[in-house]
């Protein structure tokens, strides 16, 4: 599976986020991670379409990694679709059906995916990964950047073993404490994409950061 490397703009300078998306753009970064939190399936309240509208308007070649953590994606997932997502992720655990909320998507053109939190065994995600592009695998619990790497590898083995044993080609996503030091691990442990916020954007150089993550999992 081909590596990718998905900033989190959740750390990025929010103040002035056109100069942010200009540097990720320069920097070799595959992809932008863009979370919505609602204050209520998470103890954060973030940004939602229009912010995601104008990054899309800033920056259409940028692909669109929406990670959803709120109580009812089914409700949202057609709108953000049209405001520019090309990953909609959402969580096993909200409030929504999963498979209606699958179903949703696929009426969209945007890639599929489904999150699991730390405590969500990586099992339940199996009866669904077949009509699934991605999963992502949270390494801290969602809500807010810059925690500690929780260990997540048996977890990201089962998927990636069941993946494999059922002819799946499905990337595997990790988000949370993703540095140079913590990306081999999961890599190692089947991982593909990497989504990292703190340690992108509290470097000094964007763009050797990033190749600095990208030559760690290579």
């Amino acid at each position: 599976m081909q590596n990718y490397v998905s900033a989190s703009i959740l750390s990025a300078d929010l103040l002035n986020l056109e100069s942010e998306i200009r540097k990720l753009e320069k920097s070799g970064v595959d992809m932008i991670h863009f979370d919505v939190m609602d204050g209520i399936f998470v103890d954060n309240i973030t940004y939602g379409l229009p912010v995601l509208k104008s990054i899309k308007k800033l920056s259409p070649d940028m692909l669109l990694d929406v990670h959803l953590m709120i109580t009812k994606p089914l409700k949202y997932v057609r709108e953000f679709a049209e405001s520019g997502a090309d990953i909609i992720t959402f969580h096993i655990e909200s409030k929504s059906n999963t498979m209606r909320t699958i179903e949703e998507l696929y009426k969209t053109n945007v890639k599929r995916a489904i999150a699991i939190k730390p405590d969500t065994p990586a099992e339940s995600v199996f009866p669904y990964m077949k009509y699934l592009n991605m999963v992502l695998v949270m390494t801290v619990e969602p809500g807010f950047g810059g925690q500690k790497f929780m260990d997540m590898t048996d977890k990201i083995k089962k998927i990636r073993n069941y993946a494999d044993e059922n002819n799946l080609a499905i990337d595997i996503q990790v988000d949370g404490g993703i540095d140079d030091k913590t990306a081999p691990v999961v890599k190692k442990a089947g991982a593909n994409i990497l989504v990292s916020g703190s340690y992108l954007f509290r470097s000094e150089n964007l763009a050797e950061t990033a190749d600095n993550l990208r030559k760690a999992v290579d």
